[in-house]
């Protein structure tokens, strides 16, 4: 059966940079038999400039906007569009301002009892986006609305109403300027031409390879043409819009974390299905409103061939060097990682550490010094043994070397594979290094437990002791590092390859058209109908039977749930 994705990114696919790219790519790769319109935003002038990834037959249309940059639509609204536009508008700013309705008897922040009959804020959210897209479509444009004076007093006028929460009742000029640019940026998917019959309403389905700005046209191709929505996230939006933006006021996060909390409840509400990366994403996900039976998780596929030959033989693991792989920042906390070496050398004198991998950005280069001096400072003038590198112990190399060529090689240098991150979403790294066999000791963040599942040592974040202990029972005890490394391979190629992937979100797709209601007569390329090309219905709503509660067969198999504790 021939289903037409509608495959939704940002600042990714089908970039030769960016996030999601990889996965991305794999998918549509392995789906050859469906169909994919891309439907692109990007994030800067050097991402296109950068060009595409060279695209397989089954990508038949690709359409991109950009998210920097935005110029005048030369849209002039007349009185009665410039009367809608203040409307939807000012309803989308309450909306941000003001609390969801209390409980009878409750009393909100402003010391009011909550009036009866209180529009719900997430439909208030809804209806005004829903509203200022319909004008979009209808006038030509929103861009030049979105800047305008109009918007920031609509913005001013919901922050002084009665009822508005205390953050926002605080908000000074500078703060309103904010907030308006922030949400013209954030709105800019609603004026794009990409809402027609031969737009995104000719696909089957949206899938949106993030939440947030990603999933927006798949919210309106849902609103104008009702096409399903299947959203992904490896790294939940919202999450990483609350870890941002410190430096600001209070109104000005309060507000943004509204906007961002009632679109990520939106999509999440809208959507179909929502396939967190992990468990730690979904907790996040059910959190933020995630309808728990829509959740289906589906694990990052990775491509297990490079590491084949490294995970098959363990005769070229160095037994007295440990290795740290990935992109240097702050939140790897390799400064940890240096301390517990110090207390490792005390233990294992011979014992080397390669750190692999470059910066991440100015923040990125600045960290690698510090990391560089620190090392220094820990092993001052330690040339001799056999292990030294030059007058210290500690190595900073690349992958892409003569030495290390390929993450494979990094991996293959040592005995023992180490992650110290005190943040970390899905550790593509530690998958590595488990496809290659090798015994790993890793801080407990993000989804870390989740992935090892007993296979590796996982200590507490920001704990040199501790994660100094981890390493040296490993590096004095061989066969347990074998026997470790065996078991995180095999549990990396049951659960985190690229076929596994695939085959997750082809049955998803299939099982999201299958629900829908056919739209249209589907064609096959040369225009002839297929009758039979879409499939019967396998979910009909409503209540057809008794509504008591049905008792679950004994066969009824339960839903997987990863191991998560790790041996210690």
């Amino acid at each position: 059966m021939l289903v037409r994705i509608g495959l939704l990114t940002e600042g990714g696919y089908p970039y030769v940079s960016g996030d999601a790219r990889l996965w991305c790519d794999r998918l549509v790769r392995g789906l050859g038999q469906h169909e994919f319109d891309v439907y692109a935003f990007s994030r800067s002038q050097a991402e296109e400039d950068e060009g595409w990834v060279p695209l397989p037959p089954q990508v038949s249309r690709v359409r991109t906007a950009p998210l920097w940059t935005s110029e005048d639509d030369g849209v002039v609204y007349g009185r009665r569009a410039r009367r809608r536009f203040t409307e939807h508008y000012a309803e989308l700013a309450a909306a941000l301002c003001t609390a969801d309705p209390a409980p009878a008897g409750t009393r909100s922040d402003a010391g009011t009892a909550e009036a009866p009959g209180v529009p719900h804020q997430a439909d208030r959210f809804a209806n005004a986006l829903y509203g200022l897209a319909e004008l979009a479509r209808e006038e030509g444009g929103l861009a030049a609305a979105l800047r305008s004076e109009a918007a920031v007093r609509a913005l001013e006028c919901a922050c002084r109403a009665p009822g508005a929460q205390r953050p926002a009742r605080e908000a000074r000029v500078p703060d309103l300027l904010t907030v308006a640019a922030h949400l013209e940026r954030a709105l800019r998917p609603l004026t794009l031409d990409w809402y027609e019959e031969n737009g995104l309403g000719a696909v089957d389905l949206c899938h949106a390879a993030s939440g947030g700005t990603a999933a927006l046209p798949g919210l309106l191709a849902r609103h104008f043409f009702g096409v399903p929505l299947l959203v992904t996230e490896y790294g939940v939006r919202l999450r990483r819009h609350y870890l941002t933006r410190p430096d600001s006021s209070p109104a000005v996060r309060s507000l943004l974390a509204a906007f961002h909390g009632r679109l990520a409840a939106e999509i999440y509400r809208q959507a179909a299905f929502v396939t967190p990366g992990n468990t730690h994403a979904r907790r996040w996900q059910e959190r933020c409103g995630a309808d728990r039976t829509k959740l289906r998780t589906v694990y990052p596929g990775m491509d297990a061939a490079p590491f084949a030959e490294v995970g098959e033989s363990q005769a070229s693991a160095d037994p007295h060097t440990l290795v740290w792989v990935g992109r240097v920042e702050p939140a790897k906390d390799l400064v940890s990682l240096l301390h517990a070496f110090a207390e490792i050398r005390k233990q294992e004198p011979g014992t080397r550490l390669r750190i692999v991998g470059g910066p991440a950005g100015p923040e990125g280069e600045a960290y690698l010094g510090h990391c560089r001096m620190l090392a220094a400072q820990l092993f001052p003038d330690e040339a001799e043994g056999p292990h030294a590198v030059g007058d210290n112990p500690v190595s900073f190399e690349e992958i892409g070397g003569p030495e290390l060529p390929t993450p494979a090689d990094a991996y293959a240098a040592g005995a023992v594979t180490v992650l110290s991150s005190v943040v970390e979403g899905f550790p593509v790294r530690l998958v590595e290094a488990m496809l290659c066999g090798r015994a790993t000791v890793s801080t407990d963040v993000g989804a870390v437990v989740e992935v090892i599942g007993g296979t590796g040592l996982v200590v507490p974040p920001r704990n040199p002791r501790a994660l100094a202990e981890a390493c040296v029972s490993l590096l004095r005890d061989p066969e347990r590092r074998e026997r470790l490394g065996a078991a995180a391979r095999a549990r990396a190629l049951e659960l985190f390859t690229v076929e596994q992937n695939i085959a997750a979100f082809h049955g998803l797709y299939l099982e999201t058209v299958a629900r829908t209601p056919v739209r249209r007569l589907p064609l096959d390329r040369t225009g002839v109908p297929r009758p039979f090309a879409s499939p019967a219905e396998a979910h009909v709503p409503g209540h057809w039977t008794d509504p008591a509660p049905r008792p679950v067969p004994r066969w009824a198999a339960p839903e997987q749930v990863p191991v998560t504790e790790a041996a210690r």
